[in-house]
């Protein structure tokens, strides 16, 4: 009998058989046919693994994991993007709040005067009369825009006593007998690196708003002049993220040529430090540097390669928790995943609570019921999801979603409960999510970029303008003094030189 093709009508011949031919027979027949049912348990095993893994994979989505809202597909109903319960107050503007709008400019360019001829009631003239009220409104508007344009006349003179012919010099940068200034450079790198137009749509709206028809190799040249000049600020900023006590660190695909690279990011609530690798994990992280230097503690989603660095602490991201935990709890039907994802979000109440009434820590007894839930409920969690038996097969069997879920809290509680223990450790690692979306936005507008210098130019100008706009520095200004070789470190870094 071979093992795929055993059914009820040769198992009855084969005991038969056995039977007539005596104990020892059916001895050997019942050892077969014990190895033949072990084989297919295993297989049975293994292919309701991969059932599962496949279904998981059909009943993820945006709400229950870190797939982006994209990828959900037309026709299915949008999920709401936050895990957390509804807020007491209502959204909206709250009451007492004064609200925003455009206000009144004290010195107009111009003042048009509306006064009346004559009076609404009986008629009469009031030309030459006192104004008694001036009631005030304005238009805001952008006058017609046309290049400024200034023309340097070198002249020419001849001495009188030796005849000799002496030319006046031009200002230094002016080689080309026509070539545009440092404003409309800094804007046009301005819009193709921070607004994210493409290179050709860039150099329309140029020609269509200012009267400057720029070229794609001028604005190239542009970009480049300012990626050299901000060699020095980008270091800088890389080393002030290192210095960091809390930094936050992510990564996402990243198109160059039409091969996958990864961008990196390394950011605080007021730095940013982009760089593009054709690997994600520890070889690309060590390349770039920034953990191999790191100290503080790392906030990421917990990636393999960034538990490769021992020197630094670790904080997971809570909020793909939350979304792993909904899955669970909904595609999986096992109670313990949402009454973890309740836990989570108590203590990061408590925790928010106690930090807006300027607390710098939990009181240890609230510290230790919290410990003691978390602990209970994943001890629930593997009681459902217990390690699988050894198949004597290569490689550790699969655990699942759930099983790998459990491991990794229960393996990492300290990083995941950090937030618990200090303060200043974030719930989740939003802050690199953030910092990553725009350059997501970047692909998705101008598609891939064309060579691996195009990506390091982004890279290094992205992250400059990133940090200078979380410090509230003018960007125009940073970059117009980039574009004349000047530019300006970001308030809080240090001085630094480029590698």
């Amino acid at each position: 009998m071979q093992d795929a093709e055993v059914d009820v009508e040769s198992v009855r011949n084969a005991t038969l058989e056995a039977y007539q031919r005596g104990p020892g027979a059916v001895v050997n027949l019942v050892t077969k046919l014990a190895a033949q049912i072990e084989n297919l348990s295993t297989r049975m095993a293994a292919l309701e693994a991969d059932n599962a893994t496949l279904r998981a994979k059909l009943d993820t989505n945006s709400r229950n994991s870190s797939k982006p809202l994209s990828s959900d597909g037309p026709g299915v109903k949008p999920h709401p993007k936050r895990q957390r319960p509804q807020a007491e107050r209502k959204t909206g503007g709250q009451p007492g709040h004064r609200g925003h709008h455009v206000a009144l400019v004290e010195d107009p360019d111009e003042v048009e005067l509306h006064a009346p001829m004559r009076c609404a009631g009986c008629g009469r003239s009031l030309e030459g009369l006192p104004v008694v009220e001036v009631e005030r409104r304005q238009i805001i508007d952008i006058p017609p825009i046309r290049p400024y344009v200034v023309e340097h006349r070198a002249e020419t003179k001849r001495c009188p006593d030796c005849g000799t012919e002496t030319s006046g010099g031009f200002p230094a940068g002016l080689a080309a007998p026509v070539q545009y200034g440092p404003n409309v450079l800094t804007t046009a790198v301005y819009l193709n690196q921070e607004q994210l137009l493409p290179e050709e749509r860039t150099c329309e709206v140029l020609a269509d708003l200012f009267q400057c028809p720029l070229s794609v190799g001028t604005l190239e040249r542009a970009v480049g002049q300012c990626f050299g000049q901000l060699a020095r600020p980008e270091a800088a900023i890389r080393q002030a993220v290192e210095q960091a006590s809390v930094a936050h660190f992510g990564e996402t695909g990243l198109n160059i040529a039409g091969h996958n690279h990864w961008l990196h990011v390394a950011s605080t609530a007021r730095l940013t430090f982009y760089a593009s690798h054709a690997k994600r994990g520890r070889a690309a992280m060590t390349a770039i540097g920034v953990l191999k230097n790191f100290h503080g503690r790392a906030i990421h989603d917990g990636l393999a390669g960034y538990w490769q660095f021992a020197h630094c602490q670790h904080g997971l991201c809570n909020a793909h928790h939350l979304r792993e935990l909904t899955f669970v709890a909904e595609e999986l039907q096992q109670p313990w995943a949402a009454e973890l994802k309740t836990l989570l979000l108590d203590i990061k109440r408590d925790v928010n609570r106690a930090r807006a009434e300027n607390q710098t820590a939990l009181a240890p007894e609230v510290k230790v019921a919290f410990s003691a839930r978390y602990a209970t409920i994943l001890a629930t969690g593997l009681t459902l999801n217990p390690p699988p038996q050894a198949t004597g097969q290569r490689g550790r069997p699969k655990r699942g979603k759930a099983g790998s879920l459990v491991d990794r809290l229960r393996q990492q509680k300290e990083a995941t409960l950090a937030f618990m223990e200090d303060f200043s450790v974030p719930f989740d690692n939003n802050q690199a999510e953030r910092d990553i979306r725009m350059t997501k936005t970047r692909q998705k507008v101008s598609g891939c970029f064309r060579t691996t210098e195009g990506a390091r130019r982004f890279c290094r100008i992205r992250g400059y303008i990133s940090t200078l706009r979380k410090q509230g520095v003018s960007i125009l200004s940073a970059l117009a003094q980039a574009i004349v070789r000047h530019p300006p470190l970001p308030p809080d870094v240090q001085v630094s030189s480029p590698e």
